[in-house]
C-alpha cells in the first residue's frame, strides 16, 4: 500500500467496493470473518464474493458473520503509518449492526507512533458505507485534513438513504426469525419482504406480492427523490435481472448509478436475489421521516 496523502481511508468488507475501486482511491478494506457451519473464512483473502454465492446455494448450512479483530485494525493503522500517513479515517458499518467499530475504536486507542485516528460510525452498511467511503477518499485526496473528513462523513451519514427487496424468505426462516409454515406461505404468496436502514437499524419497510412490484417501488423511491440525490448507487446479490434493473434506475437521474455486488458480509443476512438502490440526498433536502 502506498499512502498517496498525508490521511489514510480505511473502512470494513461490508462496505461492497471493488478491489479496484479500493486501490484506485487508495482505500484499505478490513476483512470480517464469514462462517458456513464449523468454516471459518477471512472474507476477500479466503472466500471471494463469487466463491461466496457459489456456496450459498449449494450450501444447507446459513452463513454468517464476526467482526474483526482490534488486531486487525491495528495492523491497517501501521500500514498506513509505515506508508506515510500521519491520519486515518475509519468509517464502518454501523454499530448497531456489528460489533466492528468497536474493535476499530479499541485499536484506536493505541495508534502507532505519529499516527492520529478518527473512526466514524456509517450507520449505514453495503453501498450506503461505500458511498461514504469513496467521499471521505475523495477529500483526502483534495487534502482535507482528518478531523474535516471525519465530521463531513457523519454529516453525509444522516442523509444516507438505503432501500432493498428481498427476494426469498429462506435466510430469516433458516435464522430461526419466522416458522417453517409461515417461510412456506410466503414463497407460495411470492412475498417479497421490503427493507431499510433507518437510525443504523435494518428496519422492515413492507411487502409486495411479486418480484416485479417490489423492484418497481424501488424505481418509485428513486424517482420520488430524483432531484435531492446527489449520489447514487445499485446494489445485488448475484442477480440476473440487475441489468434490466439498472436500466430503470439510470433515466431517473443525471447521476450515473455505482452498480455494487453485495459481498458475504450483508449477503448472509440477505440471500440471493436481494436488490437495492442507496442514494445520498443533497444538503439542502428535506429529511425524511
Amino acid at each position: 500500500m502506498t499512502a498517496q496523502t498525508p490521511v489514510h481511508i480505511i473502512t470494513d468488507s461490508s462496505c461492497d467496493l471493488s478491489e479496484d475501486v479500493a486501490t484506485e482511491l487508495g482505500i484499505t478494506i478490513v476483512p470480517l470473518e464469514i462462517r458456513f457451519g464449523m468454516q471459518t473464512f477471512t472474507d476477500r483473502v479466503e472466500l471471494s464474493t463469487a466463491d461466496f454465492w457459489q456456496r450459498c446455494r449449494a450450501s444447507d448450512d446459513l452463513p454468517s458473520t464476526a467482526a474483526p479483530s482490534p488486531g486487525s485494525f491495528t495492523e491497517a493503522y501501521q500500514r498506513a503509518a509505515d506508508a506515510g500517513a500521519s491520519e486515518v479515517v475509519v468509517v464502518t458499518l454501523s454499530g448497531d449492526l456489528s460489533a466492528t467499530i468497536e474493535a476499530a475504536q479499541q485499536a484506536a486507542s493505541q495508534p502507532p507512533d505519529g499516527i492520529t485516528c478518527h473512526v466514524v460510525d456509517s450507520r449505514s452498511v453495503s453501498a450506503g458505507l461505500g458511498l461514504l467511503v469513496i467521499g471521505a477518499a475523495q477529500l483526502a485526496s483534495g487534502g482535507a485534513s482528518g478531523a474535516e473528513i471525519a465530521e463531513v462523513v457523519r454529516a453525509a451519514a444522516q442523509r444516507v438513504r438505503v432501500h432493498a427487496a428481498l427476494d426469498t424468505l429462506e435466510n430469516l426462516r433458516k435464522g430461526g426469525r419466522i416458522g417453517a409454515a409461515q417461510s412456506l406461505l410466503g414463497s407460495v404468496l411470492s412475498i417479497k419482504p421490503l427493507i431499510t436502514v433507518t437510525e443504523g437499524r435494518v428496519e422492515p419497510a413492507g411487502k409486495q406480492r411479486t418480484r416485479t412490484r417490489a423492484l418497481t417501488h424501488l424505481v418509485d423511491l428513486v424517482s420520488a427523490q430524483s432531484a435531492n440525490i446527489s449520489q447514487l448507487a445499485v446494489m445485488h446479490a448475484d442477480c440476473a435481472d440487475i441489468d434490466d434493473f439498472v436500466a430503470r434506475i439510470a433515466p431517473l437521474t443525471d447521476i450515473e448509478p455505482m452498480v455494487m455486488l453485495i459481498g458475504p458480509v450483508v449477503g448472509a443476512h440477505a440471500g440471493v436475489g436481494t436488490i437495492g438502490v442507496v442514494f445520498i440526498e443533497r444538503e439542502s433536502a428535506p429529511r425524511q421521516e
